[in-house]
């Protein structure tokens, strides 16, 4: 025996270290496993030139992050520790693989209980294992063995069959393989049934619990401009809202703006001395960026301005009526820029700033002080707090008696799920904000203000918006690049393409400039949002206005051709729907069809997925794979027949699948953000 080996004999006689040799094990394997897929995932970003701009929680190197503005480096904040699953579906709908993945879990629990296994469930590559396999047979012989049980992973998965239901209405066998693999073959008359009803009743999505939930997202600061870094804040919240209220949630849409602070007294200052009448009336402040730049110079070099700032601050704080009156000047005229952006893409969201939380953060230091006394230390004149499992502390009071954004941002969270009385609250911040906000997180979870096994508060953080030299975009004369300039930019490219096409010859004034926002504004949406979020991304006219590959571009070609196709037909809405009702099942039989039919089914997983996992990018994917399966079946299946001397036959079951897929791509429009045009 080998010094440390553990015999049978050893283990029979300590039950207690039997157990926990059998618990060893098992997680051995499991780590193995992990280390082994991630490994792999590696390999393949490594290969695909894929860099992550936040690194895998994974990784045992030593991570430096970036603190919330005020600069602190450093340390780690503790993020849940499992897997909750947020979402409870009271119906999947047209779904397939969540309603799997749902009978799978129960047979695996039923024929193994207590043994904690991930489900592996995917679709096959291969039709000859039909449409969908689980492979957990093989990990769950394993953990068996590691605890002294010996079965066959064929065994294992003959268990896991012999659990399911009998009779399951979109199946039409379950194969289990002698290697433990459990083929499932779908019923073809299911889903030819599933496509005549989306046709004749309309697109449904799943049925979920619903609930209230607040995104915090765009977050502009006042008297600055918008630019390219609020991009993807504005766009992936958007997107989220979308999704969400598309499931039937409760959701408030926060623009969390920085609309308080020091540097109010000097814009106030400036104010007073550029417009003296912006009492009576709005100024116009042309160019907020130059607005701003010359207060702060003057704040630097002028120390009689540098005075009356100060001045103005104490009396902003202390709410004098003119000085307020000046602040909301200043607010009013930066938001009016901002809701030029937010117009350009179709954003609704209300402003709830800074200056809202100021007197809660007064009653926030009070209420802590009286409830949780002992979480308070104080360290050079600051009064500080270490959450559980935190190594960089939250400033809850300065030396000074201010506050800092680690109380703002308390005071927030505390009145979103306490008076809010929020089930999700999600921040969509740049994937920099990661440690600020997960010692946040551990805070509320400390001061018992949710309970994460029941309520999601969850960071979405993104990558940044790189330019051609793979650096932050910028431009050329190194300035950061302003929104509405490249949403200006954008709508001219557009143009020119559309005209490239000659398209300005075909359609009228109102179909073009129609299309030409559409294609403006959704190719920078569709761009950011096919993106991995978590990654860096280069921004590029050339290829968003692409028409070939996985562009908006593209699919408001696929869209407008399949609108096209059902108005070419002749065939109205009311003879769709007789035939319909008088063809259950649709005679969909050929292989083009039936794949395409497949695809249409998958809306409803790809919904539940992206509410689970907040990647907008799977949804992007569904889509363009959705047209371009379309667009094989539209080769090789007529639509509408033409044959010289004879009359045009219209396929109605195929024109069935026309309507439904054109409905799905704009169901999946209107999540996304993008704005669907009937002619292109």
């Amino acid at each position: 025996m080998e010094k440390g080996d553990l015999t049978d004999e050893l283990l029979e006689h300590i039950p207690e270290l039997s157990e926990a040799k059998k618990l060893n094990d098992k997680l051995k394997y499991r780590k193995t496993i992990l280390e082994r897929s991630i490994a792999e995932q590696f390999a393949k970003n490594k290969k695909n030139g894929v860099k992550a701009s936040e690194p895998s929680a994974s990784s045992s190197a030593p991570v430096e992050k970036k603190a919330k503005k005020d600069g602190k480096n450093g340390g780690a904040a503790p993020k849940q520790a499992k897997k909750v699953d947020y979402v409870t579906v009271n119906d999947y709908g047209s779904s397939i693989f969540g309603r799997l993945q749902s009978l799978f879990k129960k047979a695996i629990e039923d024929a193994f209980p207590g043994l904690d296994v991930p489900l592996l469930l995917a679709e096959t590559p291969n039709p000859q294992f039909g449409d969908y396999q689980c492979n957990s047979a093989m990990p769950i012989a394993a953990i068996l063995k590691a605890t002294g049980i010996n079965k066959k992973p064929g065994d294992v998965g003959k268990e896991i069959h012999a659990k399911l239901p009998e009779n399951i209405d979109f199946v039409e066998k379950i194969a289990v393989m002698p290697a433990g693999f459990i083929n499932v073959f779908l019923n073809a008359d299911y889903l030819r049934k599933q496509i005549s009803s989306l046709a004749l009743n309309g697109i449904s999505l799943p049925k979920v619990a619903k609930k209230r939930v607040l995104v915090d997202f765009s977050s502009p600061n006042i008297a600055k401009e918008m630019h390219v870094g609020h991009l993807r804040s504005t766009i992936i919240g958007d997107s989220i809202c979308r999704l969400f209220e598309a499931v039937g949630y409760d959701v408030l849409r926060v623009n969390h703006i920085g609309d308080w602070g020091t540097q109010f007294g000097m814009l106030i200052a400036h104010l007073y001395d550029r417009f003296p009448d912006f009492l009576k009336k709005l100024p116009d402040i042309s160019d907020l960026q130059a607005f701003y730049k010359e207060s702060k110079k003057r704040f630097d070099e002028d120390e009689q301005f540098k005075k009356r700032a100060y001045e103005c601050v104490v009396k902003l704080q202390s709410r004098d009526g003119e000085i307020v009156q000046a602040w909301n000047t200043i607010c009013d005229v930066s938001k009016k820029y901002n809701q030029i952006v937010y117009d350009h893409l179709d954003i609704k969201i209300k402003d709830v700033g800074e200056s809202f939380y100021q007197d809660k953060m007064v009653e926030l230091v009070k209420w802590i002080k009286e409830n949780k006394p002992d979480m308070l230390r104080k360290e050079e004149g600051r009064q500080i707090m270490f959450p559980t499992g935190c190594d960089v502390p939250l400033t809850v009071v300065k030396s000074d008696g201010g506050f800092t954004y680690d109380t703002s941002d308390l005071a927030a969270l505390k009145y979103r799920m306490l008076e809010e009385k929020c089930d999700w609250n999600i921040y969509v911040v740049d994937a920099g904000q990661n440690l600020h906000l997960e010692t946040v997180y551990a805070a509320g979870r400390d001061f018992g203000w949710y309970d994460e096994n029941t309520q999601r508060v969850e960071h979405v953080g993104f990558g940044l918006v790189l330019g051609d030299d793979k650096k932050k975009f910028k431009t050329r004369s190194g300035e950061t690049v302003r929104l509405l300039d490249l949403l200006s930019e954008g709508v001219k490219r557009a143009t020119e393409k559309l005209k490239e096409k000659g398209r300005d010859a075909v359609m009228t004034e109102e179909e073009l400039a129609a299309a030409r926002d559409a294609v403006a504004f959704g190719c920078v949406k569709y761009a950011d949002l096919s993106h991995t979020r978590t990654q860096d991304y280069i921004f590029s006219f050339d290829r968003m206005l692409d028409d070939r590959g996985n562009t908006a571009v593209y699919l408001l070609y696929a869209y407008a051709r399949i609108r096209s196709i059902v108005r070419t037909s002749g065939v109205t809405d009311s003879q769709l729907a007789d035939y319909l009702a008088k063809t259950p099942v649709l005679p969909l039989n050929h292989p083009a069809e039936l794949k395409l039919a497949k695809q249409l089914l998958k809306l409803s997983d790809c919904v539940l997925l992206v509410l689970d996992s907040l990647m907008l990018h799977q949804m992007c994917d569904y889509v363009y794979n959705l047209a371009t399966l379309f667009h094989d079946f539209y080769n090789e299946c007529y639509v509408i027949e033409r044959k010289e001397g004879e009359p045009v036959v219209v396929h109605f079951h195929r024109l069935a699948l026309c309507e439904v897929t054109a409905n799905v791509i704009s169901t999946c429009f209107k999540i996304l953000g993008i704005r669907e045009v009937p002619k292109m």
